[in-house]
Formats: C-alpha cells, structure tokens, sequence
C-alpha cells in the first residue's frame, strides 16, 4: 500500500492528498507533527533526508516534494488524469502549477517564518503580513490568468493538478483571515472544488492527526 508522510495543515501534504483521492487509491498516513519539530528527527530524516513532508513510499519508489509526488502518481496511476491532453492546456496547467510551488509557496513555509522569528525577531503581526503579502502578489496575476483559461476549474471544465494546488493555496489564505472579496475567479473555483467528495476527505479538518 501507499505510504504517506505528511501534517494535517501542510498545504502540500493536502495537494498530494487530493492527488490521491481523486485517482481512489488506498494509502496509509504517517503524521509527521511539524509544529513539534518530529520533521527534524533523525528517524525521519532517515526515511526524507529532506526533512519536510509530503513524504511518498510506493513500494521502492520513495519521492519527496510535492508536485514530483503528483506528477509520478497521475503517470503511474493514469486513471482520472489530471492532466490536459492538447500541449497548450498542459502548459498553462504547468504555469499555475508552479506560480504556487515556486512564487508562493517557498516564501510562506514554517521554516521560513521561524527563520523571520528567530533571526530577525519578527512579530507574529509582521509574520502574518509577509505571508498575505505574497498570497496577494500570486493571486492578482493568477486571478487575471485564470480568467482566460477557466471553465468549471483551473484549466477547462475537468480538475487538473493545477486545481489540486489552488484549493491548498486558498486554505492557507483563510488561516491568515485574507480577505478574497478581488478574486471571484478564485472563489468561484475554488467552491466548485469543494463540493467534490475527493477534496472534502483530503481537506485538512478530517484528517487523522488533525488538531483544534
């Protein structure tokens, strides 16, 4: 059976969640508490030298990173695929994709507010405007680019991998009380997401180690 490592609230842990839910396949969850520090123990970090989660055991093939985790599943597993078939719709998939993994994301991880904390003694005020900061500088070009490649979801009228980041995404932004009253593409999508059953069970609130 597929093994995953992750944390309840990790937005990436979640995209691969909804990888996996969407494609119906049986996994079983290792909750890694990111909040106690259990990402840097050396038992883990025997498994993910990395330290960070998602985590994905699929017999021999262990990977880490989340979008190399969605992409190996969606072509291992091609049922429900989560990709387009024309190039140019694959591309623009490709584009939101990685305008959240490698313009948000990086920005707004754990480690790097800790680092902002630790380092540079920044307020949990000035933590939470740098983090809506750079949700708002993605999702007014992503807004703006969405209105020329959606349909029901990201990319047309079929979910995508690019829908399976933009709901994570949006997760993080209503933790931060950002208000997305300038995103109705956004909004709309994102709703539309979640009235699916694959994205409701990977929603972070039902997940098993998931806290108050």
């Amino acid at each position: 059976m597929l093994q995953l490592f992750g944390y309840w609230r990790s937005s990436a842990s979640f995209r691969v969640r909804i990888v996996l839910q969407l494609k119906g396949l049986a996994y079983e969850q290792h909750p890694i508490n990111l909040r106690q520090g259990e990402q840097r123990e050396k038992a883990y970090r025997r498994i993910n030298p990395q330290g960070l989660v998602p985590f994905l055991v699929d017999g021999d093939v262990q990977l880490g990173q989340s979008v190399a985790i969605m992409e190996y599943l969606d072509e291992t597993y091609p049922a429900y695929s989560l990709m387009p078939s024309a190039p140019e719709a694959r591309a623009r998939v490709r584009q939101l994709v990685n305008m959240i993994a490698c313009d948000t994301h990086p920005l707004n991880n754990l480690r790097v507010l800790n680092y902002l904390e630790e380092h540079f003694r920044a307020s949990k005020a000035q933590e939470a405007d740098w983090y809506c900061h750079w949700i708002d500088e993605t999702f007014t070009a992503l807004e703006q680019l969405l209105m020329t490649t959606a349909g029901v979801y990201c990319v047309g009228n079929e979910v995508t991998l690019a829908d399976c980041m933009l709901v994570p995404q949006v997760y993080n932004a209503r933790r931060y009380d950002m208000t997305l009253d300038d995103y109705p593409t956004i909004r709309r999508i994102v709703a539309n997401c979640e009235q699916l059953q694959a994205f409701i069970k990977a929603a972070p609130a039902n997940q098993p180690d998931a806290q108050g």
